[in-house]
């Protein structure tokens, strides 16, 4: 969820890079089965959809905090969105399958300590920022909401909060966790011995199986590790990618079809609460499957080149606020939230509308003067010998 992509053909290896990073080359010509080479700008579009679907989740389709900052339940609100804003925290599956794409294209062709570089650099200059922004917020005497202790703060600059038992500052960050664990098995599975369409088929056999059993033993530290819950759509995202390489690879196909079987299933188990008389909002087992399947069935369209027509500049702005964005909104939302709607009495979807748009303006702001200058910077600086 982190970068914009480029797609490359099954010839040239792929690289994901951000938006101020060289152009692709030309592109050979394409054939049947091979995708030709080309900026992936409709895959941007869907990353900022899918961080839109959990801002629109954590503003109107949960209770907690959210209800402090709108004084009542956002089901007082917002009394129809909220039953369909209830699925937007689905939209951690549709990043999940993403990041299986894109990382897979990240991966290949490159070598061990450039794909950490990678990595690291587009992880860490946001999530810094984003951690002392909301640190330094919270700690203000007119926001009502509680701040972690400043050790716990300190910590969170490590991104290993969550597994040392530390309160978190964003409370999105536990997907952060979740994508890091992703990629050290992809690194030590994948990237080490070097990328292949075999190398990657065995690795998502191999991590379905140790999810499924993983799941069978009740062993936390198998779960910690191969992560069942969240597996089939890290994995779904690479079959789509051999499926952008070759659209007439069967193994891909098997990969997604029984991927998506699988997620929908972990899903439904997570999120459906129809019968719970005391949820916020009732999701149906119909519901979170379309929505599962609305994140593979795009990943799939972006990668058969069905979406080549949207090639819009606008679109590489997009991802480029997504990962920023994700980072702020639930928290500083709740702040901007209450003094829109508490304090300046403005109507519930005035605020709401304005508080997206605060949001993606931080974005663009951390995206403008923090990725961009210290992305590269990072890069460089992890990519030198040791």
């Amino acid at each position: 969820m982190t970068e914009t992509v480029v797609s490359t053909s099954k010839s040239q290896p792929a690289a994901a890079v951000s938006v101020q990073e060289t152009s692709v080359p030309p592109p050979p010509a394409p054939s049947p089965g091979r995708r030709a080479a080309g900026r992936l700008r409709a895959l941007d579009g869907l990353r900022l959809v899918a961080a839109l679907m959990v801002a629109v989740y954590h503003y109107a389709g949960r209770g907690g905090y959210v209800t402090e900052a709108w004084g009542t339940t956002p089901k007082h609100q917002f009394p129809t969105l909220h039953q369909f804003a209830a699925y937007g925290c689905l939209g951690v599956q549709v990043f999940f399958v993403i990041s299986g794409f894109v990382i897979c294209m990240s991966g290949w062709g490159r070598p061990l300590k450039s794909f950490f570089a990678s990595r690291a650099s587009r992880l860490m200059p946001a999530y810094w920022v984003a951690v002392v922004l909301v640190t330094a917020v919270f700690a203000l005497p007119p926001v009502v909401y509680e701040a972690v202790s400043p050790s716990d703060a300190l910590l969170n600059l490590t991104l290993l909060q969550q597994p040392l038992g530390a309160d978190r500052v964003l409370g999105v960050c536990w997907t952060l966790w979740v994508e890091i664990r992703f990629y050290a098995l992809f690194a030590l599975c994948v990237v080490l011995p070097g990328a292949n369409r075999r190398r990657v088929i065995m690795f998502c056999a191999g991590w379905t199986l140790a999810a499924a059993l993983a799941q069978a033993a009740h062993q936390p530290l198998l779960d910690l590790v191969v992560m069942p819950e969240y597996a089939a759509f890290f994995i779904g995202g690479i079959g789509l990618y051999l499926v952008h390489r070759d659209r007439r690879d069967a193994y891909a196909w098997g990969i997604v079809l029984v991927s998506f079987l699988i997620g929908q299933h972990y899903a439904v188990i997570d999120l459906w609460n129809a019968s719970d008389p005391d949820a916020f909002a009732h999701r149906t087992t119909t519901g979170i499957v379309g929505v599962v399947a609305f994140g593979f069935v795009a990943v799939a369209a972006i990668a058969l080149g069905w979406l080549n027509w949207a090639n819009w500049r606008w679109l590489t702005v997009a991802g480029a606020l997504t990962y920023p964005f994700y980072l702020v909104h639930e928290h500083l939302g709740w702040v901007v939230i209450r003094v829109l709607h508490r304090t300046l009495e403005l109507p519930a979807s005035v605020t709401f509308a304005l508080t997206i748009t605060a949001m993606l303006l931080l974005a663009w702001l951390m995206n403008r003067f923090v990725e961009k200058p210290m992305t590269p910077w990072l890069r460089g600086v992890l990519s030198r010998k040791l």
